[in-house]
């Protein structure tokens, strides 16, 4: 970054999107910056929580705040991976097959209740995720940029679902949970939406060029090789605890440092401390690890190995610069 008046009006241009998007979910900043934080870091978020506690709302209220495309896909066993990533149809007028585009090619796609696809769509999805383009009968579509996966699960609900596995968890950069709001906030839900739907009423604040601009500017952000060393200590943790059978992949280490250097971003610093690594560690790394059997037996939650794996590790004395 050239100085930190670039880093203090995308703050403000941050900040504003936040309120912005605020508008419409209610008491949920911390869920709102952690969601911008992944957009910036190019990842893609998982949401697990139960019906009617506003994922859909959140993810709609972000795209229009940003100005960017958004597609909803609402998956049923029946949806096919053509779907995702679109199909190539005969034109007979032009005796030729023209690409029909998928539900991918957005800016951010809602994948609702993802577990509830076939695993041969779940994969489709995924490998648009990692590779940020299709390919269709041997023809390479790219998706356009910024590209952000916002997935929903059920916890409660199994009936009928087909479970995400490991490797396909570990592409979510994040996994959060938005949970009930207080009495207050669910009044003030109530009090919005007397006749009217605040979702109509989300302006644009920014548009795809600026987001792309901070995305770079993330990149930008420097981290200390003593917070490097702390962010792989971190993760080599979960490794070598005896709560967790399968650790975190190098994968959650380069996610880890990508997600810090855009929450620093957003934070208004262009430089990475240890408080921006210990935000994100249990939402970066909590639904990338299998717990071990004994873990289980003993009722030992992800959260409680995860917590033990971060206690484990010091933090480093020096943090900023």
């Amino acid at each position: 970054m050239e100085n930190n008046q670039v880093t203090t009006r995308t703050s403000e241009t941050i900040e504003k999107l936040i309120a912005e998007v605020e508008k419409v979910v209610v008491g949920k900043k911390n869920e709102i910056k952690m969601l911008i934080t992944a957009m910036l870091a190019g990842g893609h978020v998982l949401i697990e929580d139960v019906p009617g506690t506003g994922k859909t709302t959140l993810a709609s209220a972000l795209s229009k705040a940003c100005g960017l495309g958004f597609n909803r896909a609402q998956f049923t066993p029946d949806v096919m991976a053509s779907d995702i990533t679109g199909f190539n149809i005969y034109n007979r007028s032009k005796e030729t097959f023209e690409f029909r585009e998928g539900l991918v090619m957005c800016n951010i796609m809602l994948a609702d209740e993802i577990n509830r696809a076939s695993p041969k769509t779940q994969s489709a999805l995924l490998e648009a995720m990692e590779e940020k383009k299709v390919t269709v009968d041997g023809n390479t579509y790219k998706i356009p940029e910024p590209f952000m996966v916002i997935a929903t699960q059920n916890p409660s609900g199994y009936v009928g679902t087909y479970p995400l596995p490991e490797a396909q968890l570990d592409r979510f950069y994040l996994r959060l949970s938005m949970g009930y709001p207080t009495e207050t906030e669910e009044m003030n839900i109530l009090s919005a939406r007397k006749g009217v739907n605040p979702l109509d009423d989300v302006q644009a604040i920014t548009d795809a060029e600026e987001i792309k601009a901070m995305a770079k500017e993330a990149a930008e952000v420097r981290v200390s090789g003593e917070l490097c060393r702390y962010i792989v200590q971190l993760v080599n943790a979960t490794r070598q605890s005896k709560s967790i059978s399968l650790g975190a992949s190098p994968r959650a280490s380069l996610a880890l440092m990508r997600l810090s250097q855009a929450y620093a971003l957003i934070n208004g610093r262009d430089y990475v401390i240890a408080e921006d690594i210990a935000a994100l560690f249990a939402s970066a790394i909590t639904h990338r690890i299998v717990l071990s059997q004994d873990a289980r037996l003993n009722r030992v939650s992800a959260a409680d190995a995860i917590q033990e794996a971060f206690k484990s590790v010091e933090v480093p004395f020096k943090t900023g610069r």
